[in-house]
């Protein structure tokens, strides 16, 4: 089996587009085609993630208003990231960003941009006050921060001379470091925070080349890997 075909596979995307197809599935009977299954392919995002139950009842509750969402070709900023808040009550501020919702364009700075509500379990216990972070845009209310002077800039992609693709800073020319989250796959696993256990296969195990082609049939390979001498000459076979 040749690994290639399960990495091009991404089985966590469809593992996903399957989780939300199951739980919005409707089917519809046509007399000539028979039954057929009708899948929504609008879904809202928000904070939670598509294979969450909050998701899911998130978007099995009447259809919303549309959100238009600014294309982003290209991302720079990324988990991990110190980023500057540019609007609301904490703009100024800096933090770092612990989540990313690309669907809709949105990031969460850790501890700034919150709301507190106020919740009672019972008429005889205290409320209790709950602490949410909101979701900021990622194009126009946040920046990355140059480590040269802790003031917001742009960036742009660039490459060093070793060919390392690295974040500039268009203001001070600086080279903004990338954060462990650059490295984070589609299913929130980090490798370089991954540590190996006995029944992992080891990267180097994994290159070498144990496959030597040969031109003998598989019959023959057998009996050269068991020491069977046969001076046989195979028929020949035609194709038509």
């Amino acid at each position: 089996m040749r690994l290639t075909l399960i990495c091009a596979s991404r089985y966590f995307r469809r593992y996903i587009e399957r989780e939300l197809t199951h739980s919005h599935l409707r089917r519809t009977w046509n007399p000539i085609n028979g039954w057929k299954d009708v899948v929504k392919k609008n879904w809202d995002y928000n904070e939670h993630r598509p294979w969450t139950s909050e998701f899911k009842q998130f978007n099995q509750q009447k259809p919303r208003k549309y959100v238009p969402v600014e294309p982003i070709k290209e991302w720079s900023i990324f988990k991990g990231d110190r980023v500057q808040i540019l609007v609301g009550p904490d703009k100024g501020k800096h933090g770092l960003i612990n989540c990313i919702i690309k669907e809709r364009n949105w990031v969460f700075v850790e501890g700034l941009n919150c709301s507190y509500t106020m919740r009672q379990q019972s008429p005889t216990s205290m409320p209790v006050c709950i602490k949410d972070e909101l979701p900021l845009l990622v194009t126009k209310q946040v920046a990355l921060v140059d480590p040269s002077d802790n003031l917001p800039t742009k960036i742009e992609w660039r490459y060093t001379e070793d060919g390392k693709r690295v974040r500039v800073s268009t203001r001070t020319g600086r080279i903004i470091p990338l954060p462990s989250g650059f490295h984070e796959l589609e299913d929130l696993a980090n490798p370089l925070l991954y540590s190996s256990s006995d029944k992992d296969t080891l990267n180097n195990e994994v290159k070498k080349v144990t496959f030597v082609p040969k031109l003998c049939t598989f019959e023959e390979d057998i009996s050269n890997e068991m020491g069977i001498k046969d001076d046989r000459k195979p028929a020949k076979t035609y194709w038509y």
